[in-house]
C-alpha cells in the first residue's frame, strides 16, 4: 500500500470513476472542438450578411483565438491556484455566455468581442482539463487518457459537423451558436456533480479540510484513506507558476512553446479556411461544413491511434514523425482538384496527421511539467501556442487577398509544422518521461517525504 495518495493512483489499475472522469475531459473537450470550429461553420453566412472582405473574415475568425490564448496563459494559472475543478466549471460558464450572445448580436465588433469571451473560456478549459485527466490516470495509462482526452476536439468537430451541416440547411448562421450553448450548459451539472478535485492538487496546495476531501475522493475511486499526508515543506506548497520559467524548467518551457506555436499555424490553416475555400470553388455552405467535418473525422482517428501507438513507440520521436507527414498532407491538400469526394478525402488525411501532432504536444506537456505548474505550464504553452492559431487566419486571408494561390499558400502554411519539428527535436526526453512517468514535485524540489500512514 502507498502512503501518498498520488503514488496510489499512479501505481493501481484505474477504477471505473476514473474512466468516467476521463470521459467527462473528452467531453468537454469536444465542446471546446465545436465552439472553435463554430465560427468557420457560421463564416460564409457571416461574410453574406455583413459583406466582409477576406481579410476582414480572417480577423473576425481569429478573435476566439486570441481569447484562447489569453484564457490559457492566465486561467491556467488560476487552476493551479484555486484548483482544477472550479476554473473548469468557471469556463463553462463564460462559454455558455459567449455562445449565446453571439446570437443577439447586429454588429461585427460586438460578434467579435463574445468570440473573444468565448475563447476565454476555452482556453482555460484546454489547460485545466489536460491536468485533470494527466492526474486521474496511471502512470500506465496516462499517454492513453491523454490521447483520448485529446480526441475529445476532433470529435466534437465531427458530431458538431453532423448536425450543424443539416441545421444550416434549414436555418441561419445563429443556429450554430444557439446549437453550442446549449450543448455547453448541458456539461455545468455533470461537471459539477460527478468531477472531484484532483488529489496531486490537493496534496500539494492544502487547502481547508484537505484529508477528508482526499479521503473522500480515494474512496470514490475505491482506495483506503490515508491517515496522514505527505510532509510537503512550506515552501514546496508556495511555489508558484513563475517556476515555469526556472533554470530547470526554462529550456523546457521555450521548447514546447515554440513547437506547439509553430505547429498550430498549420492545424488552424485547415481548421479555419477550409470551409470558406470549398466554398470558393462554388460548392454551398453546407457542402463545406460537410469537407471540414471529414477535417474531424480524421482527428479523431488520428488522436486514438496515436493512444494506441504511444505503447510500442517513444513519445516524442512519433510526435516528430506526426509533423512530418502533417506538412505533406498539408502541401497535398493545396494540389486538390474542385471535386468534393477527393476534397473529403485530403482533409481527413491531413486532419489525421495534424491531429495527431496535437496530441503529442498535450502528452508531453502534460509530462515534462510538475503538479504545481502542470496547468500554468500547460497554460503557457498552448496560450503563447495559440499565437500561432491567431496569425494563420488572418495571414492566410492577407494572402487569399493578395491573389495567392491555393498550391503556394499550403506550401506556406504547412512549414509551420516542419518548423515545429526542428524546435521538438531540441527537446530533451529520458526514459522516465517516455515510460509515461509524470515530473512531480518532489524529482524537482527536495521537499518531499511521505509519512507512514
Amino acid at each position: 500500500m502507498h502512503n501518498d495518495p498520488r503514488e496510489t493512483l499512479n501505481a493501481a489499475a484505474m477504477s471505473r470513476l476514473q474512466y468516467v472522469i476521463v470521459a467527462l475531459t473528452v467531453a468537454l473537450n469536444a465542446l471546446d472542438g465545436f465552439d472553435v470550429m463554430a465560427i468557420s461553420f457560421a463564416s460564409p453566412g457571416i461574410a453574406v450578411e455583413w459583406k466582409t472582405t477576406m481579410a476582414g473574415l480572417g480577423l473576425i475568425l481569429s478573435m476566439e483565438l486570441w481569447g484562447m490564448a489569453i484564457g490559457s496563459i492566465f486561467l491556467g494559472g488560476v487552476a493551479d491556484l484555486v484548483g482544477r475543478r472550479p476554473t473548469i466549471l468557471g469556463c463553462l460558464l463564460l462559454m455558455t455566455a459567449g455562445m449565446f450572445m453571439v446570437t443577439t448580436t447586429d454588429s461585427l465588433p460586438v460578434l467579435s468581442a463574445w468570440r473573444l469571451i468565448t475563447g476565454l473560456g476555452i482556453g482555460g478549459m484546454l489547460a485545466a482539463i489536460n491536468a485533470q485527466a494527466a492526474e486521474f490516470s496511471s502512470n500506465k495509462s496516462r499517454p492513453m487518457a491523454i490521447a483520448i482526452m485529446s480526441a475529445g476536439y476532433p470529435i466534437g468537430g465531427v458530431v458538431g459537423g453532423l448536425v450543424v451541416t443539416q441545421m444550416l440547411k434549414v436555418f441561419d448562421w445563429r443556429s450554430v451558436f444557439y446549437f453550442g450553448c446549449a450543448m455547453t450548459m448541458i456539461m455545468i451539472p455533470l461537471v459539477y456533480f460527478i468531477m472531484p478535485e484532483s488529489v496531486h492538487w490537493l496534496v500539494r496546495k492544502r487547502p481547508t479540510g484537505v484529508l477528508e476531501r482526499i479521503n473522500a475522493t480515494m474512496a470514490r475511486l475505491g482506495h483506503a484513506a490515508v491517515s496522514m499526508l505527505p510532509d510537503v515543506k512550506l515552501e514546496v506548497q508556495r511555489k508558484a507558476w513563475i517556476d515555469i520559467f526556472s533554470k530547470t524548467m526554462l529550456a523546457t518551457t521555450l521548447i514546447v512553446t515554440a513547437a506547439y506555436f509553430l505547429h498550430i499555424i498549420t492545424f488552424y490553416y485547415i481548421l479555419k479556411w477550409v470551409p470558406k475555400l470549398v466554398v470558393n470553388m462554388g460548392f454551398s455552405p453546407s457542402s463545406a461544413g460537410g469537407v471540414l467535418t471529414w477535417a474531424s473525422v480524421g482527428g479523431a482517428l488520428g488522436c486514438l491511434t496515436f493512444g494506441y501507438l504511444t505503447k510500442y513507440f517513444d513519445l516524442k520521436k512519433l510526435t516528430l514523425f506526426m509533423f512530418v507527414c502533417s506538412w505533406l498532407t498539408t502541401v497535398l491538400f493545396g494540389q486538390t482538384t474542385n471535386d468534393l469526394t477527393v476534397l473529403s478525402a485530403l482533409v481527413a488525411i491531413a486532419g489525421y496527421f495534424i491531429n495527431s501532432g496535437i496530441v503529442g504536444m498535450y502528452s508531453l506537456v502534460a509530462q515534462v511539467f510538475p503538479t504545481h505548474v502542470r496547468a500554468s505550464g500547460t497554460g503557457f504553452a498552448i496560450g503563447v501556442g495559440r499565437g500561432g492559431s491567431v496569425l494563420s487566419p488572418i495571414v492566410a486571408g492577407l494572402f487569399l487577398q493578395g491573389g495567392m494561390s491555393l498550391p503556394i499558400l499550403s506550401l506556406i502554411m504547412g512549414t509551420g509544422s516542419i518548423m515545429a519539428f526542428a524546435a521538438l527535436s531540441l527537446l530533451k526526453w529520458g526514459r522516465g518521461n517516455a515510460s509515461g512517468g509524470m515530473q512531480d514535485d518532489a524529482k524537482l524540489v527536495d521537499g518531499l517525504s511521505p509519512t507512514r500512514a
